[in-house]
């Protein structure tokens, strides 16, 4: 049995458009080419992929069987053809990116919706970690590019782009007694605050501890979970507040010493000795150009 591309072409593009003339015209061949190519991958098959009793050849049931497997298989050498010319342009095969939490999902949806279509043949990894994590995946080699809470130092190595500002609130659950006051400065540390954790022990691990007792959760959206239960008070991305399931049962207390939310600034991070091919490129520059909330007075970036 010898199956031909060119027979599975006719075959696909005759039940597709209804006829061997329209499947010519497609093709740009004589509907006597596509009619033999059939014909011939019938007989090779020892099926019958038409019936040719009308003015049309209308599927049988084997060829409704056979026309998806034909499909996937036309569908394989498009890949293949694209893969190799992904390497012929130098394209990376395989990219690593790591994202905290604080950056907004449906931002990122929409980025590697795009990506998927630019470069459909790159294998991506997207990885979640937290704060310095992030960088330290990068100078490792681990990540070719993460996107980070901004440092207040980078490793040299490293190369960085402001992308804006996320806007934390402090929430607490209803039955917390923050949660029936106005709330000052200093009553913030008489009760145990929830921070997310890093697994580096860097500098911006405690830039936000207000607390004498603090819990340390891997996940904003488990720190909201535990908020609604009463552990604790935390300070999370406006985003992750608005999205989660428990947002019904979580209250930002009315606060006396600050009228605005805590602004966090994110970064995007590169090494600068491993810059990246097309794909990386493109990311880059699709992030850099996606801007994030405006800085607060007086902030600025890296020195």
């Amino acid at each position: 049995m010898a199956v031909s591309l060119e027979q599975l072409e006719a075959f696909v593009a005759a039940a597709t458009h209804g006829s061997f003339s329209a499947a010519g015209r497609v093709l740009r061949k004589a509907q006597s080419a596509i009619s033999t190519q059939v014909s011939n991958l019938e007989e090779d098959l020892g099926v019958l992929l038409f019936s040719r009793e009308g003015r049309n050849p209308v599927l049988t049931a084997a060829g409704e069987r056979l026309l998806p497997e034909a499909k996937v298989i036309l569908d394989r050498r498009t890949h293949l053809i694209g893969v190799a010319a992904s390497f012929e342009a130098h394209v990376e095969k395989r990219l690593v990116v790591a994202i905290d939490e604080l950056y907004p999902e449906r931002a990122l949806a929409a980025l590697f919706a795009e990506f998927a279509q630019s470069f459909p043949h790159v294998e991506l990894e997207l990885l979640f970690p937290m704060m310095e994590d992030v960088s330290q995946l990068v100078l490792d080699g681990k990540a070719d590019l993460g996107v980070m809470w901004q440092q207040e130092a980078l490793p040299g190595a490293i190369a960085f782009h402001t992308l804006g500002w996320v806007p934390l609130k402090l929430v607490c659950g209803k039955d917390h007694p923050l949660a029936r006051t106005v709330v000052e400065w200093e009553e913030l540390k008489r009760h145990r605050q929830l921070m997310v954790a890093v697994r580096s022990e860097g500098a911006g691990k405690q830039r936000l501890r207000t607390a004498a007792e603090v819990w340390w959760v891997e996940s904003h959206w488990v720190i909201l979970q535990m908020v609604k239960r009463g552990i604790g008070w935390a300070l999370v991305p406006d985003h992750i507040i608005a999205n989660s399931p428990v947002v019904a049962d979580l209250v930002t207390p009315a606060l006396q010493f600050d009228n605005a939310d805590w602004p966090v600034a994110l970064e995007m991070v590169w090494h600068k000795q491993r810059p990246g091919g097309p794909a990386a490129k493109w990311l880059r520059e699709r992030i850099a150009a996606h801007r994030l909330g405006a800085a607060p007075n007086g902030a600025g970036n890296h020195p």
